[in-house]
This record gives structure tokens, C-alpha cells and sequence, in this order.
């Protein structure tokens, strides 16, 4: 915090952090170029064979927002590079990054945000106390820990009483300030919405490039031996690779650099996290120009060989479907009895722990979205003018949804075979929980819009009858989300731990069998994604078979 980024990282060590940036980035792009061309093959046999999203959704989709769109804006207190309390205009967009401006009148010129603020992989926080545990635990050693001053902004000097700490990944924090508590509760929905879709949206993508760098980052972190989902994989692919660079740095960092750091015990912490956050810029500065080269290469190569993958379709499934034969008489009946020993006998537990919040949190939604239909129906049956009810249906379109966020929150620290990733089941639970009640509402909307200014026993005949059709919908569609939300997350629970364990007896197998593919086709058939499609394909029926079970016992 305030401290300059020349000042924090000398030429030799600028050289070291861009040295260990292009060795991560060359030993990584293997694996990319690979998953590129497989993934690239594969969505190519999907546009052909045209296939149908299996997930149909009878409510109206939504539009996303522009990402121009305003969707928070206010006055507020900000701790900003001078460490003092300053008051700023911050306005969110559906870009879902802050931008601060010196005041309102700026931003209404039209002027550039003079910071804005990403907050990806961010912990929000409204205690000093938990806030500073959290900043400790961060800290490289002991040295550091329960010193406070110069730190975080005083509590004596706070212009009011609802403080919100942002905590930042490799770096600087955040701090705002609030005179009202609902307005701070308003700010922290609008920051928390901001780290979901920060951390989800860009990994989400369906395009070759997102798919393929996921598998590629898979395999990479695999064959190091870490076989469980990651925390860090978050954000866009150049910052995820930013964030493997920094987890391999920080130890060398803090061994080269701590007992070096000028600065008094007090001011220690804040100056190292301020280095830490100089030598993630330069990551991401080498990064941005690295990858981008890489996916252009790979973008290129592909399209030379489309016109031989056009005539060859047919042969390369065949090979692909008979890999998959010999992939699967190796490793099926070992990883079904892994499975029964070790996975099936928790299975219905997990299950039940996920059910519990994910359920009750659609269930808060969809009383939600009825209760602002009633209160449509409500105000046109008190003779409300149309402009009052356009506010109303314009209010129902960003539904306030905090409290169903926290049942599925509640997942944080449940018994989920230790998975590490929890927090991006719960935010893309979120997400598409999200997506559900605003498609509700929308679809509402659509159909009562027209007709408000009829006869009103007409009008409160057509939104009941609205009301009861889309609520008809939203059971359906959230039936069909939540089914598909926790086989998706058993199996990503799951799949790592099969993997592990069958690590040491299956791997000698696939070396041979890599040797069997054939050569002209093996920039598009690889025995790594074929052999989790196999295990894939034996947890999709496991699982099924385990939710089946769940609800049969539910019902009775």
C-alpha cells in the first residue's frame, strides 16, 4: 500500500521473476498445444454432427447485460494511495469491475475511472479482527503476524462505523467505508456479485481457447502430482497461469528477499505484500505477451490442417473409438472396484450435504420471484398508475438475492471428500441460481407487459395466470439445474480421488497404449482425455445411480 513498485524490486530480481514467468510458460505449453488441437477437433465433430444442448430451459432467457450497463453507482468512502480516507464516486458495470472517480461530477463528463478495481479471487470482510487473521494467515512467518499499524486503515480514524475489508490475491487490499449499515450490506452484494463472475465467467466459456487451456491446466498440475481441484483457478487463463508462476515464486521470494526488506517490524507486512503485488504485475506483463503468442501459433496451425481433418473425420473417430476400447478394458474394472471400496459407501452423505442448501436456497428463490409477482398483482388491483408499475417491474428485474447466496455459502466447510475447490461449486451454484430468478421474472414480464393498462379484472386475470406459468417453469428448470449441478459436482469431487488411486497401476498402461495411436492423427487423439472420458462415463453412472437412490429414500 502506497509504496512505489520500482522501489520494491530491483533490476536483478525484475530478471529472476520474468526468468521463472517464460520457464512456466514454456513448460506449460506442451500441454496447451495439445489440448488445443483436441479440443479444436472435437467441437469441429460437434458443429458437423450438429448436436443439441442437452439442457433445455423452458423459461425465457435473459439478455446479458452490455457491459457498459450500469448496475451500482454511489458516493462512498474510499482508503485509497495516500492512506487516508477519501470520499468517491464508485460505479459498478456489468463488466463487474469498480471504477472509482475523484466525484460524480467526473464521471458524468464522461471521464475515465482514475482506478479500477478487478476483484477477483476476494474475500469480503467486516471485521478488523477476522480480517487481520486472515491477512496473517498470508504472511510468510511469524515475524509479521499480530502487527496491525501501518497496515489496515485505524479504526479510530474511520469516517463511520461499517468498514468492508477487501482481501486480494498477490494484491494491494481494499478498503471501504459506510455511515449505514444497509448501505454497506448493499455494497457488499454488489462486490460479492462482482467476485463470482470475476472469478467464473471468462473459465466458463464454451470456445476452444477456454476449454482447451482447462484440460491443459489439468494435466499439467496432474502430472506434478496434484490431482485435486485448485482455488487459484480463477479469473481469466492469463492470470490462472499468473497464479501458478506466483505459487511457485513466493517461497523463493521470501527466502531472497525478507531479510532485506527496509522498513521498520511495523511496516514489514505491508511492504511485503506490496512487493508481492510488483512481482505479480510482472508476471502478468510477460504472461499477456507470451500467451497470446502461444494461442495464435496454436490458432494457426489448426487451421492448416482442416481441409485433412474434413476428408479424415471418419478415420480418426474410428481410431479415437478404438483407443477408447483398449483404454477401457484396461482400466474399467479397477476403477469400478476403487470406486466401491473407497468413494461409494460416503457417496449418499456428500450428496445429502449438497442437497440440503442448494435445494433450500432454489426454494428461497422461487418464493422470492412469486412474492414479486404478488406484489405486481397487488399494485394494479389498487388502481396503480402505469409509470409506478413500470418501477416495480423494473425493480424485479435484479432481484436481491443475498440470503439465498448464504444457504449456499453454508457449503463452505461441509464433509466433501476435502474438496479444496468448494468456493467455485458455491459461486457457479450462485450464478446459475441467479440466472434462474431473473429468467423467471423476465419471462413474467414479457408476458403481463402489454396488457396493464386493459380493464383490470382482465390484467389481474393474465398476471395470475403469468404467474402461475412461470412459477410451473421455474420447478421444472430448477429441477433440471440442480439435478445437473450435483452430478456435476460429485463427479468433480470424485474423479481426482479416482485418479490418485489409480495413478500407480494405470499410468505404466497408458504409456504403452500412446505408442498404439496413429501418427497422423495423434495431434487430435490423446490417451490422457480418452482415459477420463472412460473413468468420466463409469462416475456419470455411479452417481446417477447414487441420486436415484436419494430420492427414491426421499420420497418414501
Amino acid at each position: 500500500m502506497g509504496a512505489s513498485k520500482s522501489s520494491l524490486v530491483d533490476e536483478a530480481t525484475s530478471v529472476y521473476i520474468t526468468e521463472q514467468a517464460k520457464a512456466e510458460l514454456k513448460e506449460f505449453s506442451p500441454y496447451y498445444r495439445k489440448q488445443f488441437s483436441v479440443e479444436w477437433f472435437s467441437q469441429l465433430q460437434y458443429e458437423l454432427q450438429q448436436q443439441k444442448e442437452e439442457m433445455v430451459h423452458l423459461l425465457q432467457q435473459r439478455e446479458s447485460p452490455a457491459g457498459s450497463e450500469v448496475l451500482y453507482e454511489k458516493q462512498l468512502h474510499f482508503f485509497d494511495e495516500s492512506r487516508k480516507w477519501k470520499e468517491r464516486y464508485i460505479v459498478v458495470r456489468a463488466n463487474y469491475c469498480l471504477e472509482c472517480y475523484e466525484s460524480i461530477e467526473t464521471f458524468l463528463k464522461g471521464s475515465p475511472p482514475y482506478h479500477t478495481l478487478l476483484p477477483i479471487g476476494g474475500n469480503v470482510l467486516t471485521n478488523e479482527k477476522k480480517y487481520m487473521a486472515v491477512v496473517d494467515n498470508c504472511c510468510p512467518n511469524d515475524d509479521f503476524t499480530d502487527l496491525k499499524e501501518e497496515f489496515c486503515p485505524p479504526l479510530s480514524g474511520m469516517p463511520g462505523p461499517f468498514p468492508v475489508y477487501l482481501r486480494l490475491p498477490y494484491r494491494r487490499d481494499s478498503y471501504f467505508c459506510f455511515n449505514q449499515q444497509d448501505k454497506q450490506l448493499q455494497f457488499i452484494s454488489i462486490l460479492s456479485e462482482c467476485i463470482r463472475h470475476q472469478n467464473q465467467d471468462f473459465l466458463k466459456k464454451k470456445t476452444c481457447e477456454v476449454q482447451a487451456f482447462l484440460k491443459a491446466i489439468q494435466l499439467y498440475r496432474q502430472d506434478k502430482g496434484k490431482y485435486e481441484a485448485w482455488e487459484m483457478l480463477i479469473g481469466s487463463d492469463v492470470r490462472v497461469l499468473a497464479n501458478l508462476v506466483m505459487e511457485k515464486l513466493l517461497p523463493s521470494l521470501e527466502k531472497e528477499m525478507l531479510p532485506y526488506l527496509k522498513a521498520k517490524k511495523t511496516e514489514k507486512k505491508r511492504v511485503w505484500f506490496a512487493t508481492v503485488e510488483a512481482a505479480y504485475i510482472l508476471v502478468l506483463e510477460h504472461l499477456l505477451v507470451g500467451f497470446a503468442a502461444l494461442k495464435e501459433e496454436c490458432r494457426k496451425r489448426v487451421e492448416k490442417e482442416e481441409v485433412v481433418v474434413h476428408s479424415d473425420m471418419d478415420h480418426i473417430l474410428n481410431s479415437r473409438q478404438q483407443l477408447q476400447e483398449k483404454v477401457r478394458a484396461k482400466v474399467w474394472a479397477e476403477a469400478e472396484k476403487e470406486f466401491a471400496e473407497s468413494i461409494q459407501p460416503h457417496l449418499g452423505a456428500v450428496l445429502e450435504e449438497l442437497m440440503e442448501p442448494i435445494s433450500s436456497a432454489f426454494l428461497e428463490g422461487r418464493q422470492l420471484s412469486e412474492s414479486l409477482m404478488d406484489k405486481l398483482f397487488h399494485e394494479v388491483q389498487q388502481g396503480k398508475d402505469i409509470q409506478e408499475l413500470k418501477q416495480t417491474r423494473a425493480a424485479m428485474a435484479r432481484p436481491e438475492l443475498q440470503s439465498c447466496y448464504q444457504r449456499i455459502d453454508s457449503l463452505q466447510g461441509r464433509n466433501l471428500f476435502a474438496f479444496s475447490n468448494i468456493k467455485g461449486l458455491i459461486h457457479s451454484t450462485q450464478i446459475h441460481l441467479q440466472q434462474l430468478v431473473e429468467n423467471s421474472t423476465f419471462t413474467f414480464n414479457q408476458l403481463v407487459c402489454k396488457n396493464l393498462q386493459d380493464d383490470s379484472e382482465e390484467a389481474l386475470s393474465l398476471i395470475e395466470k403469468a404467474k402461475h406459468r412461470v412459477l410451473k417453469q421455474y420447478d421444472y428448470d430448477s429441477s433440471t439445474v440442480r439435478k445437473k449441478t450435483f452430478q456435476q459436482a460429485l463427479v468433480s469431487f470424485t474423479l481426482p480421488v479416482v485418479k490418485k488411486m489409480l495413478a500407480d497401476t494405470c499410468k505404466p498402461e497408458l504409456e504403452v497404449l500412446k505408442t498404439s495411436v496413429d501418427t497422423d492423427y495423434s495431434n487430435f487423439i490423446h490417451v490422457d482425455n480418452i482415459y477420463e472420458d472412460v473413468l468420466l462415463q463409469m462416475l456419470d453412472k455411479e452417481v446417477t445411480k447414487e441420486h436415484a437412490n436419494i430420492l427414491s429414500h426421499t420420497s418414501d
